[in-house]
């Protein structure tokens, strides 16, 4: 699988996005899936052109904005995809009783493990590869990321098919196809995250400093 993936990497580095999904949904079919955080349906909807149907998995920490809820059904009713969605095995309340309140702001770290991280490794189970949406553009830690590639912690194929977009190609995108996007990102937000860790951003920042603002921290942990 490895190989495999390291291959379509280089094979595919150059291929329009709907092409790489359609490598990815005729390669796995039904283990295949598209992991989407609901900031934009972009690679939901080009995945259900290349497969409809395909499984959508969406993380609901406990800590999502309304408009990313929102979002999240409009596009369970309007796509033709298969929406999944992934719950941690604690609630919000079990958690804060655990570890007591607000452990996003003493050890995000932890939080992110417990409510994305380990959720999305067991939602994975029955896959064999998986579509992501992040972009070289967004931030210094994604510049170098594949089109194609291995995921070597859950030792599955992991598909970037925007991954050579920029802001520019989603926008018309979402223009041409009328694609659902989150609210928030029409009010500040350049990427939407968890309510409690996530800000709007100021003209001149990239997408991701309104992640975990004022912390080194500029991941969650699913990418890496």
């Amino acid at each position: 699988m490895k190989a495999l993936a390291e291959r379509a990497g280089r094979e595919l580095e150059d291929a329009p996005a709907l092409d790489v999904l359609t490598w990815a949904t005729t390669t796995f079919g039904p283990r295949f899936c598209v992991t989407s955080s609901m900031e934009d349906a972009v690679v939901a909807h080009l995945a259900a052109r290349a497969m409809p149907g395909v499984d959508v998995v969406f993380l609901d920490t406990g800590y999502h904005f309304p408009e990313t809820i929102g979002t999240r059904d409009a596009v369970e009713v309007v796509m033709d995809v298969n929406l999944i969605t992934l719950t941690p095995r604690r609630t919000v309340a079990e958690q804060d009783a655990e570890h007591g309140p607000r452990l996003h702001d003493r050890d995000p770290d932890l939080c992110c493990a417990l409510r994305k991280v380990k959720p999305l490794e067991e939602g994975l189970t029955h896959y064999d590869a998986w579509a992501t949406g992040l972009r070289r553009d967004e931030s210094p830690t994604r510049a170098n990321t594949p089109v194609v590639g291995w995921d070597a912690k859950r030792r599955k194929v992991k598909v970037s098919p925007i991954a050579r977009w920029t802001q520019d190609d989603v926008d018309r995108y979402v223009t041409e196809h009328g694609v659902l996007t989150n609210p928030l990102l029409m009010d500040g937000y350049a990427s939407v995250g968890c309510a409690p860790c996530t800000r709007r951003v100021q003209a001149g920042e990239d997408a991701r400093t309104g992640r975990w603002a004022g912390r080194a921290k500029t991941e969650c942990g699913l990418h890496g």
